[in-house]
């Protein structure tokens, strides 16, 4: 095991991929040898690898993921590098209708490719770059969605969407970038589709994405001090989401909070509520709750974005009221 940082965890697993693979190659804007891309989780790719492989556009969003999709279709295997997730409405019948090539040729191709893109908000980055969009991405057919909370699961996630013959949404909150935490050493992966249970416990359960897990750790240590044990279970995947981890935690706790930094109506706790209300209702011992966002754009502000963004103090609430 060693130390490193979120960003570092997302460049190894590209490097170790493109080495790993000759198929391999990154598209999209700004990720060349004089950046690196916007927290530099590209940088020195370009100088290993070359222009080929490392392939710096335009600033156009319909060319990065258009060209991604062709170049999957016939055999490689491309990240396209979208930089800010709210910029994929742009390539919206990329998005939309292109990625479900697979499924309307009878399976007769492959189309590996993986959409990275940064998510969340806690920058001041205003509406058009602090989304989050989980639930939006969830209504899209044929996508596999994955949202890593730490390094371990950012680089062991990323090894995993780029060898999975589907396509993948990899999302990174840039909140973390900074983070450190312990990886395993060799060549490490996560399977997309299995959650983790980052804190055990028997009275509530948890359920949290990207930087709001770590949200919810702290929240659950407050909620220990007063007698109340939280089990925070991480979903790192969106979508395909493993049910049987959180219906296991249900079953154990009676009770299920979701925190998702997302606005309210049409969010990814929505659908995981809806999920357990229908499969696992004889376990609930209390309505579930929904710790999100309010229903409007987020704020310029840090001041109103940060009473925009879910917090430890509406998940502790949120908590009690279960109980």
């Amino acid at each position: 095991m060693r130390e490193i940082r979120f960003n570092q965890a997302i460049n190894e697993a590209l490097d170790a991929e493109m080495a790993r693979d000759p198929s391999v190659f990154i598209i999209g804007e700004d990720i060349g040898e004089h950046w690196g891309g916007p927290f530099g989780q590209f940088r020195g790719l370009a100088e290993k690898y070359g222009a080929k492989r490392i392939r710096d556009t335009p600033i156009s969003e319909t060319a990065i993921l258009g060209g991604a999709i062709g170049a999957a279709a016939t055999g490689m295997r491309p990240v396209a590098a979208m930089m800010f997730v709210d910029f994929l409405g742009v390539s919206g019948d990329e998005l939309l209708n292109q990625l479900q090539m697979r499924y309307m040729f009878g399976g007769k191709l492959k189309l590996p490719l993986t959409i990275i893109a940064m998510s969340g908000a806690g920058a001041s980055a205003a509406a058009q770059h602090s989304k989050s969009l989980y639930g939006w991405l969830s209504a899209v057919q044929g996508l596999k969605i994955v949202a890593p909370a730490t390094p371990a699961d950012a680089l062991g996630l990323l090894k995993s969407a780029i060898r999975e013959d589907n396509p993948v949404v990899y999302l990174t909150h840039k909140m973390l970038g900074a983070v450190g935490g312990q990886v395993p050493d060799g060549d490490f992966t996560v399977p997309i589709g299995k959650a983790d249970v980052k804190r055990e416990g028997k009275d509530v359960t948890v359920v949290a994405l990207a930087l709001m897990v770590h949200r919810a750790l702290a929240a659950a240590q407050k909620l220990q001090e007063k007698g109340i044990s939280v089990e925070v279970i991480d979903a790192r995947t969106v979508k395909p989401l493993d049910k049987p981890t959180i219906f296991d935690s249900v079953k154990k706790t009676g009770r299920l909070v979701i925190m998702d930094e997302e606005p309210l109506t049409g969010s990814w706790a929505s659908e995981v509520a809806a999920t357990v209300a229908e499969e696992a209702f004889d376990y609930l011992d209390a309505p579930i709750k929904r710790v999100c966002s309010p229903d409007t754009p987020i704020p310029f502000s840090p001041v109103l974005e940060r009473a925009w963004i879910p917090s430890e103090e509406a998940l502790i609430k949120a908590v009690e009221e279960t109980l």
